[in-house]
This record gives C-alpha cells, structure tokens and sequence, in this order.
C-alpha cells in the first residue's frame, strides 16, 4: 500500500523532508517489491489498449529518439483520426539492440500508480507526474543529463545502475538564464538499484543510469514538480493588484524623476506586502487549496448522490485543507471553500486522509444522517472535489 504514511516510512519521514529534500540524493534500500503498482504484464497491456504516440511513448537509444517509423505503423480511420499501433516484433527488436522504452504519465493509465503519486503528493506537497522506464542492455537511452525536477526513483524489476554527478548550476529551471555546465570529474555516487530500492534525486542533478546487471529493467520516475521563488514572487504580485500603483499603466514616457518616483512606489509596496508576518503560510495555503487535483467522474451519479450506506466516495484533491471557525467547517480544495456546519468536521477529516471510504461508515463516525452524508458528498462530486468510486460489497 502506497498512502502517506508509507511514503513518510520508506524515504525517511521529517528527517528526509529537513535533511535530503531538494537537498541531497537520498538512497532507501527497501525489502520487498513494487509488484502492486506495476508489473511486466501491467506494461504489456497499456501499451497495447492505449493508442499511444511519441512523445507520450517513445525508444531511446545514446540520447537521440528512435524513428516511430522503426517501431510503429500509422493507422487512420474513416473518421480522419491517425495514431500508431505498435508492432511488437519491431518494438522487441529495438529494445534489444539497445533502446529504452519510456511511457510518460503512466498514472493517467493505471490506477495503482494514480494512487501512490497522490499519495506522494500529499507526503511532500507538490504535484507528481510518473514516467516508466524499460531497458534490457547496459547502453544507455538518454545519456548523461540533469531534469528541471526531482525525482523519486522506484526499481520495479530487475537492476539498474545509476552514476550521480550532482549539480553544476544550483536549482536550474526550464525557464532559465542559462544552462548548467557539463560536469567534470567521477560521479559522486554510484549506485545499483534492485528490486523494492528507492532512490530520490534532487532537481538539477546530473546523472547517467544503466541497465548494465545482465537482465531486464523496469523502473517508475515520480517527478516532483518544483515551487520556486519566481512562482511565489508571482503570486505576491497578483496580491498587489488592489494597489492603484500595480494595476495602472507605467509612466514610459514620464520625465525621469517621474519614473524614479513610480518604481519607488512599488518597491515600498512590495516591500510591505513581504514584511507581512504569515505571508508565506499564506501562499503555501494557497497553492494547496486551488490545485485542481485529480478530477474524475462519478458515473452512473450524474445527479445528487443518493443516500446508499454502501456507495464508495475519496476526495481528490490530494492537498485540500481544512479550517474551522465559530461553528463553521471549512474545506478549501479544487479551487473552492466549502462552508458546513461543525458537525460535518468527522466527515471532512475522513475524506481528507484520501482513502475511499463509505457513506454508511462516514454517517456511522460522524454521527450524522445518511442522507444528510449524501448531500454533503453531492456538493463535494458537483464542484469537482471527490468522486464516487464504486460500492462495497
């Protein structure tokens, strides 16, 4: 099981997050396998019930793509709409001469993986995407290279090698002012990962990684997608937008002295707003609660949900928060607040966890009518904020 909880236990808990995190790589040899989120056969049946295309799925050998053209053939349909339908003879043969399979954001495709990157995601509060990985020889499919995020790194099957290099710009970024330098000199850690290893590389790190152990590898890449200084910077400004000064036209063609004056303005302005004392508790609030999360349907509810003990529901917005006032509930996710009454709380604690559980059991811990469950999950399904997921049984 891949919860919170489990993630927190694997990397290290408040000791990885204070003393690794966009810090260090940080290497968990763990006992046991990843067999619930993915196995060989889990792979061979998305890529043959997916239609999938480059870059979505490609093979990569020394750095440089594989023609689609090498592995694939276009297929088009009386309605006009093209993809590729993989052969697999080709798609074997490729992969052992050398290439690397990868299928990015596998966790759109197979919900195990959906829900151990929320899972991540509510662990170190920021928004996963899982790339897999396949290879079958020791040469290598992307080369020496650095990603613009981290990584938490889980070896499925098999062995891979992976050489760290660590940074050679501090925190670069895809939008950047320029780029890292190659780096010189051996590799600051080698490690091989087997089966059940967690690794966690920082963003910027160069690294170069190998199947080079005589046998096959699969591997999962969480990549963590960063918050940086410009991201929160910009959201300072947009809480500035209620000053005369930020919103009005700047003074281009004013005298000098003129435009001295405005840009004097909003540095005391902006100074002001960042000597605000809970500014920054602010933003990560912020950021946490107008996450869209992970929308799904609720199908066959497409009205209110009815009052049925068994009828399964999870909350997904894996960052949503609560607060409370004086006798007011306070959900704050997807981008909404929603307001109930304080004996909702039970409930509201429940879904948060981002379990599934029952509107039988949530009336059950709350104290509260089922229907009145049901109606709080309705408002929950219509904006967006939790899904219905099934029925007990």
């Amino acid at each position: 099981m891949f919860d919170a909880a489990s993630w927190a236990a694997r990397l290290g808990g408040e000791t990885f997050l204070a003393q690794a995190f966009t810090r260090s790589h940080h290497h968990s040899p763990c006992p046991g396998t990843f067999d619930a989120l993915l196995t060989w056969n889990d792979l061979n049946t998305i890529l043959v019930t997916h239609r999938l295309s480059p870059p979505r799925l490609r093979l990569s050998r020394g750095g440089e793509h594989v023609d689609v053209s090498k592995y694939a053939t276009p297929v088009t349909n009386r309605r006009g709409s093209t993809w590729h339908r993989l052969q697999p003879a080709a798609v074997h043969d490729q992969l052992a001469d050398g290439a690397s399979l990868v299928l990015d954001s596998i966790e759109e495709m197979h919900p195990p993986i959906a829900a151990a990157a929320e899972a991540l995601e509510r662990f170190v509060r920021t928004p996963v995407q899982v790339n897999a990985y396949a290879s079958w020889t020791a040469e290598q499919g992307f080369g020496r290279h650095w990603d613009d995020h981290a990584v938490v790194v889980l070896q499925v099957a098999g062995a891979k090698r992976w050489r760290l290099y660590g940074p050679t710009r501090q925190a670069p970024g895809w939008r950047d002012v320029e780029f890292p330098e190659e780096p010189q000199g051996d590799p600051v850690a080698e490690i091989v990962l087997h089966e059940g290893d967690i690794l966690y590389v920082p963003r910027g790190w160069w690294h170069e990684v190998t199947a080079d152990q005589g046998q096959p590898s699969l591997h999962l890449s969480f990549g963590l997608l960063p918050s940086t200084g410009a991201e929160f910077l910009g959201w300072v400004v947009d809480q500035l937008r209620g000053h005369l000064a930020v919103r009005q036209d700047v003074p281009r063609f004013a005298p000098a002295a003129d435009q001295a004056a405005y840009v004097e303005v909003l540095r005391k302005v902006l100074l002001t707003e960042l000597d605000r004392p809970n500014i920054f508790t602010e933003w990560t609030q912020a950021v946490d609660a107008t996450h869209p999360g992970y929308a799904r349907l609720s199908l066959p509810y497409v009205g209110a949900i009815p009052p049925e003990p068994g009828i399964m529901v999870r909350l997904t917005c894996p960052r949503a928060g609560l607060a409370g006032g004086e006798g007011v509930v306070t959900l704050a996710a997807a981008g909404i607040e929603h307001d109930f009454a304080a004996p909702a709380r039970p409930v509201l604690e429940r879904l948060v966890t981002g379990e599934p559980v029952t509107l039988g059991a949530l009336a059950e811990r709350s104290g509260l009518a089922l229907e009145d469950v049901a109606e709080l999950v309705s408002v929950l399904v219509s904006n967006q904020t939790a899904a219905i997921v099934g029925t007990a049984r």
